[in-house]
This record gives structure tokens, C-alpha cells and sequence, in this order.
């Protein structure tokens, strides 16, 4: 299973929110290239990065930061956050991004969304299911739709996407354990692979999800309030 930390910008800065709430946003490091460069020396290879401030204003924002992580590290990482048109993919690429995350795109604008599928492939285009007592939330988690979680990446695994970001938004930021049974019955019932974000709190979690057979989980909080160490997540990279 890939080990995957987070860091969510905003103001350029790193950031972490409790169940993507803005206004709990806590500053760990004002630089997050300090930060990938300590992940990276502990061993680490993948980085999920969200623009939290594309989020919000549905454009890329922080390509910038994406691109002085990329230029500066070798760590392949995933972008999401604010994209919404084929011009912020295109920033995002041309920033350094292996892959990105789509998630509001994907709900408010499938046809661009399966757009960006046919033209850069499975490989390179994450869809991003986050959800809210299994419903998909969209614009940085400020709006929930109707869509039930695994009716909304079962929609997509038939139109070939390959990998799925999964993050139940009660859980994230809480420390107190992954969604184990939502993730347990969407590996069960699709195909794709599935990475998951939001809830871990310790090593024990990893394990859990590895067991179940996620393909990778993303954690942060976990990391900056030193719930989780970079020396124990190296023990599994």
C-alpha cells in the first residue's frame, strides 16, 4: 500500500482544517517545501497536494507552490483543488503534477471531466469521491449533493477511471480512525483502486486499510501533531 501525506495550502502556506471546515484552518509550516523535502528525506515518494484556495474559488491558485515542490523534490505528487477547465489542467502539468484530482469537476461538469480521461488517460486523472454520510460533497466540501458515494465512482469506473480518492469528511481531521466499512464495501464492489483519505490517526489504521486492500491512504494531521512519525511511516514506504 502507497503512503501518501497531505499538504493542503492555503495563503501558500500549510495547512490542515477539521472536517473541511476553513475556519478551524491551523498553519503547521508557512513553507510546504520545507515540508516535502522533510518527506522526502524520511524516505517517502508520493505527496497528495490540495489548493484549498482553488477550492474555494473553483481555479487554480497555488500552482506555484506545485511547482517549486516539484522542482525541488522527486516526489511524485497528485494536485487537486480548483480544477475546473482544460487551462488549470494544463497549469497543473505544466507545474510538475504526475496526476490530479478531480472531484467537484467530476460531479458539476462530467463531460469535462470525462474529457480529461480520454485525452491524458487512467493514469493520470484521479477521481476524487468525497463524501458526507455517503453523499459526494463538491467546492472544497462546502456543498453536498444527492450522489451516493459508491453509485458515483461505479458511474466512473465504467467510463475506465482506474484510481479513486475516497475521504469521508466526518472523519478528516478528527484522528479517530478511517471509515473502514464504507472502504471494505467499495473495494468489494468495484474495480478500482482505492485510496483513502481522512481519519488516520495511527500506524494501526495503516495496517487496517492495508489489510482491506486500499491501494493508498493519504494522512496528514496524523503527521503534524505527531500522532504518526515520518520514521514509522518509512517502515512501509
Amino acid at each position: 500500500m502507497r503512503i501518501i501525506p497531505a499538504i493542503d495550502i492555503i495563503d501558500g502556506k500549510c495547512v490542515r482544517l477539521t472536517r473541511g471546515d476553513y475556519d478551524t484552518s491551523k498553519i503547521y509550516n508557512i513553507d510546504p517545501v520545507e515540508v516535502a523535502k522533510e518527506f522526502e528525506a524520511n524516505g517517502i515518494q508520493f505527496l497528495h497536494l490540495v489548493d484549498l484556495d482553488g477550492a474555494k474559488s473553483k481555479r487554480i491558485v497555488n500552482h506555484k507552490v506545485l511547482e517549486k515542490i516539484a522542482s525541488e523534490t522527486n516526489l511524485s505528487i497528485d494536485f487537486g483543488g480548483g480544477l475546473k477547465s482544460d487551462d488549470d489542467l494544463r497549469i497543473a502539468f505544466d507545474s510538475g503534477a504526475k496526476q490530479i484530482t478531480g472531484g467537484s469537476v467530476a460531479v458539476q461538469n462530467p463531460d469535462i471531466f470525462k474529457g480529461w480521461l480520454k485525452q491524458f488517460g487512467a493514469d493520470k486523472i484521479i477521481l476524487g469521491a468525497d463524501c458526507k454520510e455517503r453523499r459526494i460533497a463538491t467546492n472544497g466540501w462546502l456543498k453536498t449533493s444527492e450522489l451516493d458515494v459508491l453509485d458515483f465512482i461505479l458511474e466512473y469506473q465504467s467510463e475506465g477511471i482506474d484510481s479513486v480518492i475516497c475521504t469521508d469528511i466526518s472523519k478528516d481531521g478528527m484522528l479517530e480512525g478511517p471509515s473502514i466499512e464504507l472502504y471494505r464495501e467499495v473495494i468489494s464492489k468495484s474495480k478500482v483502486k482505492l485510496i483513502a483519505s481522512g481519519g488516520v490517526a495511527s500506524m494501526q489504521d495503516l495496517i487496517d486499510l492495508k489489510d482491506i486492500g486500499c491501494e493508498g491512504a493519504i494522512l496528514g494531521k496524523a503527521i503534524y501533531e505527531g500522532k504518526v512519525t515520518l520514521k514509522e511511516l518509512s517502515t512501509l514506504c
